[in-house]
């Protein structure tokens, strides 16, 4: 089993796309997939953000709890 996708399979797929969608349909469905691919980035972006502010937001809880001593009053 050699390389499964050699470039003349490439072809007949750029073929088959022309020939189901269409040449006028080819750069709405480019813009389409290029949107989707933006919002799922951003979206990605967005949950590594959400998880590196927890990390941090934990990282300085425990240094302040690590610095602090605990006062007692009588």
């Amino acid at each position: 089993m050699g390389d499964l996708l050699q470039p003349w399979h490439l072809i007949l797929i750029a073929l088959i796309v022309v020939v189901l969608f269409g040449g006028k349909k080819l750069p709405e469905l480019g813009k389409g997939l290029g949107e989707g691919l933006r919002g799922f980035k951003e979206g990605m972006k967005g949950i590594t953000d959400d998880a590196n502010d927890a990390k941090k937001s934990v990282t300085d809880a425990a240094k302040t709890d690590s610095t602090t001593t605990p006062t007692t009053t009588k």
